[in-house]
């Protein structure tokens, strides 16, 4: 005798309710941001710091500091009464709002309109919502809303905290640019320029926005250093002492190198 089709055990996916996955996410969250404040003495620092560039939350006090990785959820605007996700903001860098693409998918699973529209009407609360959802997917540890006096606010997801060496590293390759602001460091000898072909010699290939090594920056030197370079046979205290390097963002760094390969800029 075959089996009984009542036997038979049947899957099936069940609906979830966004006002109920929501209200859930927010209670975490709150269990979240008492660890939190709790574990690291949040309320103690004095001022806040976030760096797209670097990736890098800083809370500090005097020479004390403390250091998270975060990402980007969005943004909630007072004026306009607009909710705008990251992924939705061409000005956010990419890898600052990577994570909130997570969002995204599960809101196209679960056809859930909130978190797969780019911008929308919404309020303060629900974009609390938004964040604990965002924490919850990310598997994030908190969430961050930094004060500010242009009528936005700005929701981060904190998603580990970083030692104050790692920290140290990670900032140390980067510059602030007086024309590109925060961008990653870059080298090159004192006779390149933004206005005159020099010719641009690499240390290896390079383009803009590529992962680099831990070891490795981006390092270029014009045609007379070169020669040298040559002349001496490797970069030694005479050869270095002609190039002068200097230190540039890396925007300025491929501005130079699109000048003297004669590609757009």
């Amino acid at each position: 005798m075959s089996p009984s089709k009542k036997n038979k055990k049947v899957s099936a996916s069940v609906a979830i309710d966004y006002s109920s996955f929501a209200d859930k996410c927010v209670e975490e969250l709150k269990v979240l941001q008492d660890n939190l404040t709790n574990e690291y003495d949040l309320d103690w620092y004095e001022n806040w710091f976030y760096n797209h560039a670097t990736g890098l939350l800083t809370f500090s006090t005097g020479d004390k500091e403390l250091n998270f990785r975060y990402f980007d959820v969005g943004s909630y605007s007072e004026r306009s009464k607009t909710w705008k996700w990251s992924w939705d903001n061409t000005s956010t860098p990419d890898e600052i709002k990577e994570k909130t693409q997570l969002v995204r998918s599960f809101g196209e699973r679960s056809n859930f309109p909130k978190l797969i529209t780019g911008q929308f009407e919404s309020n303060e609360a629900e974009s609390w919502e938004f964040a604990a959802i965002a924490t919850k997917l990310s598997n994030g540890i908190g969430v961050y809303r930094p004060v500010n006096d242009k009528q936005l606010m700005i929701f981060l997801v904190i998603t580990e905290f970083v030692d104050n060496e790692t920290a140290k590293n990670i900032k140390d390759r980067y510059v602030k640019c007086s024309t590109h602001e925060y961008r990653r460091r870059a080298f090159v000898c004192r006779h390149l320029n933004a206005t005159t072909k020099v010719g641009f010699e690499e240390a290896f290939e390079t383009v803009e926005g590529m992962e680099l090594l831990e070891d490795d920056d981006f390092q270029a030197w014009c045609n007379e250093c070169e020669a040298v370079r040559l002349q001496e046979g490797e970069w030694n205290d005479k050869s270095m002492a002609f190039a002068r390097i200097k230190v540039v963002c890396e925007k300025c760094y491929f501005e130079m190198k699109a000048l003297n390969l004669n590609t757009d800029i």
